[in-house]
């Protein structure tokens, strides 16, 4: 069987997650897709960050944008309250875990000084490496049940879209959200490009989901995905289940399942037949694919300079 090996964040288990250093670090060990966070930031840049507000974890303060600045510090304030200029002062490539049992922290080598990218920076290393065959996923950070913070759902995806465009990577890119509004807007903007249904126990209400109730459909999360514009179901791997395979096969959908760090989890995966697994370790999974005779994603190397 052919299955799939996404890199979560980049390769956040290895590298700094949503970094340019950490997309880099799982081109060259190899994977099939990179799937990456976009956040609107108040200057209406798109930038990659998981949180919609400035995290503690992944970022700190070095100093103001500029002198006096009011909004100084910035960790902690919504992304969407701060500017480019202001988010690119931050540290974003060394973690700084508040608990002790951090799964991450011991294994995620720092890139001190790293700073938080756009989403054209980005698509420009993949360009860089000359990545052709790697997919690009771009998982749309928005919150509707916290509109305050998200940006509207059209104008983001808009934004996406045109960017993915301009850098001709719409037939290899996914767009991937957890706020199915976004899958709607997909859809009538680039029929063609695939669309992730992200799900988890907590986003089953139908504010989530678009205005469906998954009672209308009998629970059966394939088909409502379906009807709401996905391509690809990715569901949390906690809901994944015979029953949940059955019906996405039956509904003619991908299973892509995150997030996966275990190798015997991700066996237990493969033997239901899901078609990707989304993974902060893609050298785990690599190990894995190997041992059991499957198809391993080639590793690349910088082949060419990035486009301006």
């Amino acid at each position: 069987m052919h299955a799939e090996i996404h890199g979560h964040r980049g390769a956040r288990g290895l590298r700094p997650e949503n970094t340019l250093p950490g997309l880099a670090h799982a081109l060259e060990l190899g994977v099939d897709a990179l799937e990456f966070d976009v956040a609107l930031t108040a200057d209406r840049r798109l930038v990659l960050t998981h949180d919609l507000t400035v995290s503690p974890v992944t970022s700190a303060d070095v100093r103001p944008a500029f002198p006096g600045d009011p909004l100084y510090p910035y960790v902690g304030r919504p992304v969407g309250e701060l500017t480019l200029a202001q988010l690119r002062t931050l540290e974003c490539g060394v973690r700084r875990p508040r608990r002790d049992d951090d799964r991450f922290a011991p294994t995620q080598v720092p890139v001190p000084e790293t700073r938080m990218p756009t989403l054209g920076a980005a698509l420009g290393v993949v360009d860089a490496y000359g990545a052709d065959h790697v997919r690009v996923h771009v998982e749309l950070k928005s919150d509707p049940t916290r509109p305050e913070l998200s940006a509207d759902p059209r104008v983001f995806t808009e934004m996406v879209i045109a960017e993915l465009d301009r850098h001709r990577m719409l037939d290899r890119a996914a767009v991937l959200s957890f706020d199915w509004r976004v899958l709607r807007v997909a859809r009538a903007l680039a029929p063609a490009t695939r669309r992730y249904a992200l799900i988890e126990r907590a986003t089953m209400d139908s504010v989530w989901l678009d205005g469906l109730h998954l009672a209308d459909f009998g629970d059966d999360l394939p088909a409502a995905a379906v009807e709401a514009g996905g391509t690809t179901l990715s569901p949390d791997h906690v809901l994944v289940d015979e029953e949940l395979a059955r019906r996405a096969e039956k509904a003619e959908l991908p299973l892509a399942v995150w997030t996966v760090n275990e190798p015997g989890r991700a066996a237990e995966l493969l033997d239901l037949g899901v078609a990707a697994i989304v993974t902060d370790y893609p050298d785990r999974m690599r190990a894995l694919w190997a041992e059991r005779g499957m198809r391993v994603p080639a590793p690349v190397t910088p082949a060419r300079r990035a486009s301006a």
